[in-house]
């Protein structure tokens, strides 16, 4: 007797914000999209739950995309997709930032974020840039955990 075929389930995407209204915001407007969205306050938070993904040998879902700001007090969203790439976790990453410098966008180019995105963010181009990354990442054979091409 063979089991039945998994439900498909939403693509889950890792969010990190520490400003709250801008994270409730983010979070409702990607619910809205049909995205599963785990709202995490800061990149420890973030850092926490990237180690409990299967991938890092844990219980949890590894993330379709990561969606983080590119610095904060802490551990900043390049802090953390290091640390993701090293246990072995490559999903689309989009990175948010309301002072990006040069720098900073090329050591996140360097890291393999295609998507960085100035804030005030615009809802319409956040979640299109979302749509965009998880489809070109879900092409066939392609897994969480595989270096995108």
């Amino acid at each position: 007797m063979s089991s039945p075929p998994s439900e498909p389930h939403p693509p889950r995407i890792l969010l990190a914000e520490d400003d709250t209204e801008l994270r409730a915001l983010l979070t409702l407007t990607l619910a809205r999209a049909g995205y599963a969205v785990v709202a995490l306050e800061d990149g420890f938070e973030l850092s926490d739950y990237v180690s409990l993904t299967r991938v890092c040998g844990g219980p949890l879902q590894p993330p379709d995309l990561l969606l983080s700001d590119a610095r904060r007090p802490g551990l900043t969203g390049l802090d953390v997709l290091l640390q993701a790439q090293a246990a072995g976790l490559f999903c689309p990453v989009v990175i948010l930032s309301a002072f990006a410098d040069d720098a900073t966008r090329e050591a996140a180019r360097r890291l393999g974020v295609r998507a960085f995105l100035d804030k005030p963010v615009d809802l319409k181009v956040l979640t299109a840039t979302v749509r965009r990354e998880i489809s070109m990442h879900q092409g066939p054979g392609l897994r969480t955990s595989e270096v995108p091409p």
